[in-house]
């Protein structure tokens, strides 16, 4: 009887160490997961929930509660303007009225306040244009990465009265695109320079220069640099400035500057005296 107790109780005890050796095996897990989650949380501030869009979405689209999904993304770089609350995402005054889309926008992207516009208000060029600018559509010739946003210099090509040959000139700087045509390209190669619409922002004044040259000649777009403050000078070239080539004097000017001379001695000196020349 005492070997059958015996026997009993060191089974329990056996029992017992297992049971005290996993239940530690799963608290040292559980605080080693416990401890990375919350170095993770210390670093992204936790996760929320933001509204993205689902698909590519180009500028004018609707965007629609079809379009768009929630997913979680870390609380410290959260952009600017982001909506987190569905009930500012699609108010409910404003049920049937969907917002459009202002930038295009690719999918799973963050929905930001100046991407969309607001409900019921339909995407165009009027909150692109600051105070006393006008938006002018031109015809020019551009590069296909030329986008809303970029600034360009815009050059003019063309012949003037009373000067051979034609020119081109610098006609405005650091000009900004507010829209570029949507045309198909038919396979056009990426950065291919083109015939293209784009509209800029222009003071009227710039309106005026860029429809006489419009009118007048060929304008073609030069993109500015990011950061790129410095504004260009006066840049006029002609065919013989471009390859280097000096312009002739007249026949009339070379002889007027011609001075023909005979020398005439007297004793010990030698004096030139000018004469007219015959050849």
């Amino acid at each position: 009887m005492r070997m059958v107790f015996a026997l009993v109780l060191a089974v329990g005890l056996a029992l017992a160490g297992a049971a005290v050796y996993m239940a530690q095996g799963y608290i040292n897990k559980t605080e080693t997961a416990l401890q990375q989650e919350l170095k993770i949380k210390a670093k992204t501030g936790g996760l929320v929930e933001v509204f993205v869009v689902n698909k590519l979405k180009n500028y004018g689209d609707p965007l629609t509660k079809n379009d768009v999904q929630m997913i979680y993304w870390p609380k410290n770089t959260i952009p600017e303007g982001a909506f987190l609350d569905p009930a500012l995402m699609f108010p409910e005054d404003a049920k049937n009225q969907p917002r459009y889309v202002l930038r295009q926008m690719e999918k799973y992207e963050p929905i930001l306040a100046v991407k969309v516009t607001n409900p019921g208000e339909q995407a165009g060029l009027n909150g692109a244009i600051e105070k006393g600018m006008r938006a002018f559509a031109i015809k020019v010739e551009a590069a296909d990465f030329l986008q809303p946003g970029d600034r360009v210099d815009i050059y003019w090509t063309g012949s003037v009265q009373g000067v051979e040959g034609e020119m081109t000139r610098l006609i405005e700087t650091t000009m900004k695109i507010i829209a570029v045509d949507r045309n198909d390209k038919g396979g056009a190669a990426a950065g291919e320079i083109q015939n293209r619409t784009m509209t800029v922002a222009a003071s009227p004044e710039q309106v005026g220069r860029l429809a006489q040259a419009q009118a007048t000649g060929r304008l073609v777009m030069a993109l500015v640099g990011n950061g790129d403050e410095i504004a260009s000078g006066q840049v006029e070239v002609d065919t013989k400035a471009m390859l280097g080539i000096e312009a002739a004097l007249p026949a009339a000017q070379e002889a007027e500057t011609k001075v023909c001379t005979i020398k005439q001695r007297s004793g010990d000196t030698i004096t030139e005296i000018p004469i007219p020349c015959t050849n």
